[in-house]
């Protein structure tokens, strides 16, 4: 099982779509159970969400990028960008 860092950043003037899925998008991530180490949204400087971080195990990046596809988000086309790397946890 591999560690990923999932950056995802939001296209400009979303909020109204981010919240408008987020309970589905909350939810879809529930299914990970302990797959899921961290989930939370980036902040700009008003302290609105402006993209989010998520760090999971998941076997493969193939694997994990088939699931981020069916993601609320995803699929309501929030993001501008979505980064996938690999994550070494130390502490």
């Amino acid at each position: 099982m591999n560690t990923f860092i999932v950056i995802c950043k939001d296209k400009k003037n979303s909020i109204s779509k981010r919240l408008a899925n987020r309970s589905l998008h909350l939810k879809y991530l529930k299914s990970l159970k302990e797959k899921l180490i961290m989930a939370g949204p980036i902040l700009n400087s008003n302290g609105n969400p402006k993209g989010s971080i998520l760090i999971i195990k998941y076997k493969n990046k193939k694997k994990l990028e088939e699931f981020l596809k069916k993601d609320p988000y995803a699929e309501a086309n929030l993001f501008e960008s979505v980064k996938i790397e690999l994550f070494k946890r130390v502490f």
